[in-house]
């Protein structure tokens, strides 16, 4: 079964907003710690944002912070990632995932997500 697709991503201006959204199982959606990932051509998958299984908690790459919001939706299965004031730099492929382990604050890597969304590519004009 399909566990991740994202959704939204499109080209943008910069300092313009955009709003991916991952719809998930219900089984992994229900269990899943859900991060963003993103990756550029030639660079290494980074972190980017995470929302705890509640909803109530969220930590964010510090590239990102103010800018992005991620929040969750339990009726609809459903993470969103909110970003804002655009950079050319935020280009890149972003990537939902769930991890089934991990203390929150700590799961910054991909190694430790265990599905993982095929990916929306975002692309921020200068």
């Amino acid at each position: 079964q399909v566990q991740l697709v994202e959704s939204g991503g499109g080209l943008v201006q910069a300092v313009g907003s955009l709003r991916l959204s991952c719809a998930a199982s219900a089984r992994t959606f229900s269990s899943g710690q859900m991060g963003w990932f993103r990756q550029s051509p030639g660079e290494e998958r980074k972190f980017v944002a995470v929302i705890s299984r509640s909803g109530d908690y969220t930590y964010y790459a510090d590239c990102v912070k103010g800018r992005f919001t991620v929040s969750r939706d339990g009726a609809k299965n459903t993470v969103y990632l909110q970003m804002n004031s655009l950079k050319p730099e935020d280009t890149a492929v972003y990537y939902c995932a769930a991890a089934f382990s991990g203390i929150l604050s700590s799961i910054r890597t991909p190694s430790q997500y265990n599905y993982w969304g095929p990916g929306t590519q975002v692309t921020v004009a200068t």
